[in-house]
């Protein structure tokens, strides 16, 4: 007979892939800001463990670090530290989207002008249309010159703070 109450008997390679998947979430860890990690709900001898690990640098040493920080994160909530480390990976993947955005916007603003300035005008109405104009203007002479891309890269910019100012708002 089988009994709701009797515990679950749990393999040993389900427990291995447990603890390796602790790890890999320690490895992750390590890759974050120091203003990132103290978002991570954690102890204070994993977050020790952690900033060791960032200053080993011989390989089989980092090794031994990092086992030693899968074993702690078995006492950790590995649920909420996984949550928190998606939100931050996310939150970096719409970043990234967000300025390959804007870097196709530029790319548009300069080949096609008025047409594209008036379709990002209409997304971003804050937007300043003269000063964008001239950064345009500005970065298609540099192009026609085959001069570095510096009116572009200060272009992308005022693009940047534009999309930013509409976070905020």
């Amino acid at each position: 007979m089988y009994y709701d109450d009797e515990p679950e008997i749990i393999s040993k390679s389900e427990i291995k892939r447990q603890m390796t998947a602790l790890q890999k979430l320690g490895e992750k860890l390590l890759d974050l800001s120091p203003k990132q990690l103290a978002l991570v709900p954690m102890s204070e001898k994993l977050e020790e463990a952690i900033e060791t690990a960032k200053r080993i640098n011989h390989h089989e040493g980092k090794r031994r670090q990092m086992q030693y920080i899968g074993k702690l994160m078995r006492s950790e909530d590995g649920d909420a530290i996984g949550a928190v480390v998606q939100q931050i990976e996310d939150g970096q993947k719409a970043l990234a989207r967000a300025f390959q955005q804007l870097e196709t916007w530029r790319d548009r603003m300069i080949a096609e002008g008025e047409n594209a300035i008036g379709e990002f005008a209409d997304a971003y109405p804050e937007v300043d249309r003269q000063h964008l104009r001239q950064l345009i203007r500005n970065a298609q002479k540099e192009a026609s010159q085959n001069k570095p891309p510096a009116a572009a890269r200060k272009l992308f910019k005022y693009l940047r703070e534009v999309y930013e100012g509409s976070l905020e708002d």
